[in-house]
């Protein structure tokens, strides 16, 4: 049985401002085609042959929107491992690996990254079939891509031959445009995509030789963690304390049994904007439009129009993202500086890097419409059958009408039934909660008034998803 294991904490800062730090950049749907890349990923990983449970290893912050989109494509999961803090590649995989390790140590894990793009379902199947072969054999494995062009942003993998599995030599890192040039030539030069294959058994083995301390560390982590729902909290102090080190440095670059799949070039890590001309289709001026855009005289642009009409008028390799509360114009040649955006928003304490102005949570979604010094209007949407805590706020009173649906309001120590058309008022400092009894989404406007209005005003006295701090 091949055990996916998918990695989705990452944030994806250069597709701001789609990627927030609580809503990244494999959670979008970036394609069009009504799925996230996770969500792509989970199905991609659930047609390869002889398949088991997949694991998903992700921020703690993100752990409703993971939960809900896997749930949503009904992915087959084993568990979603909660990283309390980021530790890169090698303390995912290891957590990961003894998580597996507990109830078959010989599981063959296929480690993907959730924001790649792979357009041809066959190849990767074959790729994946003929390094399950070599990763039962006691090998790690790691996939390489045929490079096309000398790209600069990736790293590089030398391969011993041109053969289909062949030796790994050496890993390197992102070179010059000459240096990139003469990998091309080469041919034995393959770019480095961050997908592995390799026994849990054999990882743990490898990583207790050459990182005990990652070793030690990811295995108290687990030991000591605890099932929460359908998530496995890991230990706190333990992996807090691991080394912030990626796989390659902590495994795959001293193991003597590391060897390269070469894989085809229908593959995109999608790390940019730049990116978007490789997962969706150009038209005949090679612009990609997304949206209600409009253009005239315009060439090898990107547009994401969001939810308004976007117009362009004689421009050229621009990249324009539109969203309700931030708006990026840059030059495509310029596509990987976005983070420098995202460096001086988090200087200036900016929330416009956290979290979009619509906000998902496990019991639905809220949409800030609009916000000014001593109040904010709010569109919130809960599923049905769903409840928001039992909660109060020091600062702020609430206003509710309901659009759409019946909510049972708890106010105090009144609890009504509310219906369309019909509201009700929390006042400051009121305990209250919000249930959805039916069978349609419960749509409502919240007026919010008062001299705070941050989110961390809440104070919660009962929690189904687990959000009460113990």
């Amino acid at each position: 049985m091949i055990y996916p294991v998918v990695l989705a904490g990452g944030v994806g800062s250069r597709l701001w401002p789609l990627s927030r730090s609580k809503f990244p950049k494999q959670c979008l749907d970036i394609t069009g085609d009504g799925f996230s890349m996770l969500q792509t990923t989970l199905k991609r990983a659930g047609q390869i042959y002889n398949v088991a449970e997949t694991t998903i290893v992700c921020n703690e912050d993100h752990r409703f929107l993971v939960a809900e989109q896997s749930n949503s494509i009904n992915a087959n999961l084993k568990n979603i491992i909660l990283e309390p803090v980021g530790k890169n590649t090698a303390g995912a995989i290891a957590v990961a690996a003894w998580s597996l390790y507990e109830t078959n140590p010989k599981a063959v894990m296929l480690v993907l990254a959730s924001d790649h793009a792979i357009t041809d379902q066959d190849a990767f199947n074959e790729k994946v079939a003929l390094a399950a072969q070599r990763a039962e054999d006691g090998q790690l494995v790691t996939f390489g891509i045929e490079p096309t062009y000398p790209e600069t942003g990736y790293g590089y993998i030398k391969a011993e031959s041109k053969e289909h599995v062949s030796k790994v030599l050496e890993f390197v890192e992102k070179p010059n445009a000459e240096v990139a040039r003469s990998y091309l030539d080469a041919g034995t030069y393959l770019w480095n995509s961050g997908m592995f294959m390799f026994r849990a058994d054999v990882f743990l083995q490898e990583l207790k030789q050459h990182e005990p301390e990652i070793y030690d560390l990811s295995k108290q982590a687990v030991s000591n963690g605890q099932y929460d729902l359908d998530f496995l909290r890991l230990q706190l102090s333990s992996f807090s304390a691991l080394p912030s080190i990626s796989v390659d440095y902590a495994v795959m670059e001293k193991t003597q049994s590391a060897e390269v799949v070469r894989f085809p070039s229908v593959w995109s890590d999608v790390g940019s904007w730049a990116a978007m001309w490789d997962v969706n289709t150009a038209d005949e001026n090679n612009n990609v439009l997304v949206g209600d855009v409009i253009q005239h005289n315009t060439t090898g642009t990107y547009v994401n129009a969001g939810s308004r009409l976007v117009t362009t008028v004689g421009v050229k390799d621009l990249i324009i993202i539109d969203t309700p509360d931030a708006l990026l114009v840059a030059n495509k040649h310029n596509a990987q500086d976005v983070k420098r955006i995202v460096e001086i928003l988090a200087k200036r304490n900016r929330p416009e890097i956290e979290i979009h102005s619509e906000v998902y949570r496990p019991w639905g979604k809220y949409q800030t419409i609009d916000l000014g010094g001593r109040y904010q209007v709010k569109r919130i949407t809960v599923k049905p059958g769903e409840r928001l805590s039992t909660q109060m706020h020091h600062h702020r009173a609430e206003h509710w009408v309901v659009v759409t649906g019946t909510a049972i309001v708890r106010n105090g120590d009144t609890t009504s039934f509310i219906t369309e058309n019909e509201s009700t008022y929390i006042p400051v400092g009121e305990t209250h909660s919000l249930e959805n009894p039916g069978k349609i989404p419960l749509e409502l406007i919240e007026v919010q008034t008062g001299s705070y209005l941050g989110e961390d005003d809440i104070v919660r006295f009962d929690d189904r998803y687990g959000r009460i701090e113990k």
